[in-house]
């Protein structure tokens, strides 16, 4: 049976629940290899924007792996899929009003670029969380990196697959230098820089 599927037009725009919210709605979609902080910024800075009136979420990579996306592996498709997926999904949370955050590894450039491309100008942040692969290592506290070096674990970013880091990111935060307080705090100051949040108004 072929249906055709129509797209359902809300009555309620995403700049309508903006002005509810006190604040414009964006993804920041936090990149970087496993081990670089990603999923540690992302739920601080939403816990700072919550603390100030903010509707947010963290859309964490590891976790639509239990639902979303739990039938997926870590192939080149499987992870194109994955991340397309949550790309769709974090569009409809910019679009209720909500910043979102993202916490993936994401290693590829064109996937990344895809994901963009979903977007209305000004929607999407890319966030990238710079550490070495040596600092990476050294917080890996499942142990993950060694059982990739062993060969346990294969197309493991960083040592078997590869990681290529953002061109022209709107952030580069350099998560093997700087601690988290700064780290959220550059964050904080980007968004009102860039009028996405107005403190004055969620006061």
């Amino acid at each position: 049976m072929n249906l055709k599927v129509f797209f359902e037009k809300s009555l309620v725009n995403q700049h309508d629940r903006e002005r509810l919210s006190g604040h414009k709605s964006v993804v920041l979609w936090f990149t970087g290899l496993s081990g670089a902080g990603k999923s540690t910024l992302s739920y601080s800075v939403e816990k700072a924007l919550f603390d100030l009136g903010c509707r947010t979420f963290v859309i964490d990579g590891d976790n639509v792996r239990h639902g979303l996306c739990k039938e997926l592996g870590f192939s080149d498709a499987d992870r194109r899929e994955n991340i397309r997926r949550v790309g769709e999904l974090s569009k409809l949370f910019v679009e209720a009003g909500v910043i979102t955050l993202t916490a993936l590894i994401s290693p590829f450039r064109d996937d990344r670029e895809i994901v963009r491309q979903m977007y209305k100008r000004g929607n999407f942040i890319e966030v990238y969380c710079s550490a070495d692969i040596e600092t990476c290592e050294s917080r890996d506290v499942k142990g993950l990196y060694a059982k990739a070096r062993r060969g346990e674990i294969l197309n493991f970013t960083g040592i078997s697959s590869p990681y290529e880091p953002p061109l022209s990111p709107e952030l580069t935060i350099n998560t093997g230098e700087s601690n988290l307080e700064e780290s959220v705090q550059l964050i904080l100051d980007f968004l009102v820089a860039n009028k996405i949040l107005n403190l004055h108004r969620l006061a």
